[in-house]
């Protein structure tokens, strides 16, 4: 029998899920299935034959995947060079991102060859972010392991590590050249991360799609348990930012509607100091929960919906109130000053996506400060702003 060439596709499978991301020459495709990572070289090698590959992944997946991901370049011609990180946030720093870029070029990982970000969203931006500032630029797959990152992180181009003013301040837009979703790959997740990367699922209903959210209120064991509720979930959301992606890139317009609970959230990961004590996911959780409790506040939607969003955030274990963080956040001033570090301010005005319900977010910009600035307060006195 001959053996395929390695630069040809692997034979298409009918228990995948393939989207397309158009952008242009620079469009890619979204592989969803299980047991994707022992095809990645050959997917690999199918679009850019030859190449050195150079592997970013932080020591906990590589201890599950490492091996998995190497044996499947070897075997499409592929050579391979591993760059691990300490898993958690902190890695997203000015000082871990020096390490991964020397350890790149020290590699000789060269334009026509590629980047491999294999792990969560903390490994995908860190090595995007790698591989777009890496001799001005060279290519790079996704390969993400947690849910949160197939959901969110892994599409769009979004790269970048934090600053100690606050998180994703340094970054660029970066496409991936294809975003491999080995759905197999979260049946080692532990709960408490899939949770996290739950929440970004959630997302994408409140945004603009009240049925999907009703779905998950009642799939959303099913979506936990895995099979094909998982996959649905996963497609739906990675469709919804593909879509959104292609209209607008580089989040000039309604692009900034992913952002839902971000700013609230973002101020509370930096007020945690990026550390185990409050996920990425379940920070966001909470800024969705807040989000949807201001705009009630503002009369800007039924504080019925408010509720329901905080009681299917409950409902599967996440956190939804200040409260819910161990340990001491910093006071409303600290807050608001991590709030003032937003992307999305602009010229000092703050932006936030709110809601006039579920399923019907909106940029609201132009905020007033002092609004926001009662609204932390009678969370932290763990009342509603009325």
């Amino acid at each position: 029998m001959n053996k395929p060439a390695i630069d040809a596709p692997p034979a298409p499978r009918t228990d995948v899920t393939q989207l397309r991301v158009g952008l242009g020459e620079r469009s890619y495709d979204i592989v969803i299935g299980s047991g994707l990572l022992t095809e990645a070289g050959a997917r690999i090698a199918a679009l850019r034959p030859g190449a050195r590959v150079g592997i970013v992944t932080d020591r906990n997946v590589a201890e599950r995947h490492l091996s998995t991901v190497e044996a499947a370049l070897a075997e499409a011609g592929l050579t391979s060079v591993a760059i691990l990180v300490e898993p958690g946030e902190k890695s997203k720093s000015y000082g871990v991102f020096e390490t991964v870029v020397d350890a790149l070029i020290a590699a000789r990982i060269e334009r026509r060859d590629l980047v491999l970000a294999l792990g969560g969203g903390v490994v995908g931006d860190l090595a995007g972010f790698a591989a777009a500032a890496l001799r001005r630029g060279v290519d790079f797959v996704q390969a993400p392991t947690s849910l949160l990152a197939q959901v969110d992180s892994s599409v769009g181009g979004k790269t970048g590590i934090n600053s100690r003013h606050g998180k994703n301040l340094v970054g660029a837009f970066h496409q991936p050249i294809l975003v491999l979703a080995d759905t197999g790959a979260l049946d080692t997740l532990p709960l408490r991360e899939f949770r996290a990367g739950y929440a970004e699922v959630a997302k994408y209903g409140l945004i603009d799609n009240a049925p999907f959210f009703a779905w998950l209120e009642r799939k959303w064991e099913q979506v936990f348990a895995g099979g094909p509720a998982r996959i649905e979930a996963i497609a739906t959301s990675c469709a919804a930012k593909a879509a959104v992606v292609a209209r607008d890139e580089k989040e000039t317009g309604d692009r900034a509607l992913l952002n839902l609970g971000h700013t609230f959230g973002h101020a509370l990961e930096a007020g945690a100091g990026f550390s185990q004590r409050l996920l990425h996911g379940e920070a966001v959780a909470i800024g969705m929960a807040q989000a949807f409790r201001f705009s009630a506040s503002e009369g800007l939607c039924d504080p019925a919906d408010a509720a329901r969003v905080e009681a299917h955030l409950k409902t599967v274990g996440l956190p939804t109130r200040m409260s819910d963080v161990p340990g001491e956040l910093p006071g409303t001033d600290g807050l608001m000053d991590l709030i003032a570090q937003d992307k999305k301010v602009s010229r000092g005005a703050l932006t936030f996506i709110l809601a006039r319900g579920i399923g019907q977010s909106f940029i609201a910009r132009d905020v007033d400060p002092a609004r926001v600035r009662a609204f932390l307060d009678t969370e932290r006195a763990g009342t509603l702003h009325r």
